[in-house]
């Protein structure tokens, strides 16, 4: 079936319906085929970056609505602000890392993931190839600019000691989060800790030269990354929305995946700061190599199993991030989550 693409006009001949009197029935809208549609916001982990792509052409494309919903894409300001807004019905649903959301859960936090999408971290140390890096071991004795709190800084260590080495053998630099590739760019610090998704390809573009990774995943140390989480009140009260937003992103991803260059284009307008075409590209392409684990190979984007999830969860009890390792089920929703 040939989905319908959304056009400026259909949007703009959207008609409110109900204005969201408290309750758990939400806002609709009807489309310009007189269709009925749920009013429903996605709060991104940051500004939309190419790793973003499948959800913006999913709504370019109509894969919401053929789910019926009418999807509003918000920006994002870190993972661990998309819990939380998640949390407090500020959003119906959020995209975001799953060391945030784990943390949420273990603060007392209403979410649940609904499948994780990102299966394999792309948690990386970034440098300029100029500074010969090739294995881990070069890292000693460098300077590495990272945020204090977030999941990478703590969890660094994890990767070190997977590789022989210790905290003492690198200096970790802190500053803000958009203050790592200044750093890094400037000459400040050696490298930065970040995703191989995100950085990377902006800062080879502004800088002219090249970047390297050393991809935590590749070197003993990968764990769950991003994927879609809800409150809980929302499972509880619009199951049915929670199973079609699902089904729609997963679908939207397979789909982008396919075609990634139209998926890239989906984002022109998302926001003043969105990166060059190229940098979405390779920021997308990046992306589409994290979707499995051995576990789901072949699976469809957003199929998880228990014994993933397990040792997601191990890693970040023993990094400190959580303060005990709970099972599966008190982070992640299987009932929604997409089917094999």
């Amino acid at each position: 079936m040939k989905l319908r693409a959304l056009t400026a006009g259909t949007a703009a001949t959207a008609l409110l319906l109900a204005a969201g009197c408290g309750g758990s029935e939400g806002e609709t809208v009807t489309n310009a085929e007189g269709e009925q549609l749920d009013k429903v916001t996605l709060t991104l982990n940051w500004y939309p970056y190419g790793e973003h792509a499948p959800f913006y052409y999913g709504k370019q494309q109509g894969i919401y609505e053929e789910h019926g919903i009418s999807l509003d894409i918000r920006a994002g300001q870190g993972s661990q602000k998309t819990v939380q807004a998640t949390a407090a019905g500020q959003t119906d649903f959020g995209w975001a890392d799953t060391p945030a959301l784990l943390a949420g859960v273990s603060q007392g936090l209403d979410v649940k993931s609904m499948g994780v999408y990102l299966q394999t971290t792309p948690s990386s140390v970034q440098f300029f190839s100029e500074q010969n890096i090739s294995e881990p071991a070069d890292l000693k004795g460098k300077t590495v600019a990272s945020t204090a709190g977030d999941a990478l800084t703590n969890v660094f260590p994890l990767f070190l000691e997977a590789n022989g080495m210790s905290e003492q053998d690198v200096e970790v630099q802190n500053t803000d989060a958009a203050g790592k590739m200044a750093a890094v760019m400037q000459g400040q610090t050696d490298a930065l800790l970040g995703y191989a998704t995100d950085q990377g390809p902006t800062m080879q573009e502004k800088s002219g030269k090249e970047v390297s990774y050393l991809r935590w995943a590749e070197h003993g140390l990968n764990f769950y990354s991003n994927g879609l989480l809800t409150a809980q009140e929302v499972l509880d009260d619009r199951g049915d929305l929670a199973q079609r937003m699902v089904a729609a992103t997963t679908e939207a991803w397979e789909q982008a995946g396919e075609d990634r260059e139209a998926a890239v284009d989906a984002m022109e307008g998302a926001s003043e700061q969105l990166p060059s075409k190229q940098v979405l590209t390779e920021q997308f392409g990046e992306t589409l190599e994290l979707l499995h684990t051995d576990a789901t190979e072949g699976e469809r984007p957003g199929v998880n199993t228990p014994e993933d999830w397990k040792k997601t969860i191990d890693i970040f009890a023993d990094a400190g991030v959580i303060e005990e390792a709970g099972e599966p089920g008190e982070y992640w929703n299987s009932d929604v989550a997409p089917k094999e």
